[in-house]
């Protein structure tokens, strides 16, 4: 069976170390990396000491959600993705995501657009662009890719749940083809949630979609495991090893390459 591709997060929150954390994911077996680069107006703050239930005192990182968010004017955006371009080797998704599916852009939707141009317009590899999007500016959006030949992830990220499988496999047929591949990624509050997930990619295997099907919370690697036997085309992974990630519904990417040995797929 075909081996999926593997695309590798990039969580950092400041130019330099994400381009350390490119070449560390290329090592570590990613085929291409996701540039976040709405985590760029983030702040990481430093972790804070809580007292556990023995009385030990424990350093702990705050939620990504609490950490301090810059105004749209800190980053130079074409300069930053200029600088990016130029740093990173392997084939870059570039993603500016948005609040509402679980970003942290802080500034208007028309200055989000015109980010996206610019990642365009310079070449990038692929561009991820949300469902949420406008119809006129995704489709000059999509057109502009095209005319770069830069290749587009249609996407959608439902922050407050899972859909039944049949909805999730309809979204992706309905939208193959706007793009190269349809990503559709949840929030599973069950493993009930997470076998929508796992039963949406039986549904559409072999149909000839390319398409990337996941969710987040516990479960949600399931489908990032079992990957190349459900047909999905992309998985997304970590280069974080912290513990107990699959709680959070992530997959190291050593993990993920050691499980499709494992299990001789």
């Amino acid at each position: 069976m075909p081996e999926p591709t593997i695309c590798v997060a990039l969580d950092s929150t400041n130019l330099d170390d994400m381009v350390d954390e490119a070449a560390r994911a290329s090592t570590a077996g990613a085929d291409l990396v996701e540039v976040r680069f709405d985590r760029l107006y983030l702040s990481k703050p430093d972790p804070v000491m809580v007292e556990q239930e023995e009385g030990e005192p424990k350093s702990v990182m705050p939620p990504e959600a609490e950490w301090p968010i810059a105004d749209v004017s800190s980053v130079d955006a074409q300069e930053t993705i200029q600088k990016l371009k130029d740093s990173i080797a392997v084939p870059v998704i570039f993603t500016l995501r948005p609040p509402r599916e679980g970003g942290f852009f802080p500034g208007t939707e028309e200055e989000r657009i015109t980010i996206l141009q610019h990642a365009i317009d310079s070449g990038v590899t692929w561009i991820d662009l949300e469902s949420s999007i406008s119809e006129d500016a995704l489709g000059s959006l999509m057109a502009a890719a095209k005319d770069k030949g830069c290749k587009i992830v249609f996407s959608s990220h439902d922050i407050n749940g899972t859909p039944n499988s049949e909805d999730i496999a309809s979204f992706v047929r309905e939208n193959s083809d706007k793009a190269d591949l349809v990503k559709f990624c949840s929030t599973a509050h069950s493993h009930l949630d997470a076998l929508q997930i796992v039963d949406a990619a039986i549904e559409l295997k072999g149909e000839g979609i390319d398409y990337s099907v996941m969710a987040v919370n516990s479960g949600g690697d399931w489908a990032r495991i079992h990957a190349p036997v459900l047909g999905v085309s992309m998985v997304y992974a970590t280069l974080s090893m912290e513990h107990r990630i699959s709680d959070k519904g992530l997959i190291n990417v050593r993990d993920l390459r050691d499980a499709w040995t494992l299990l001789e797929y």
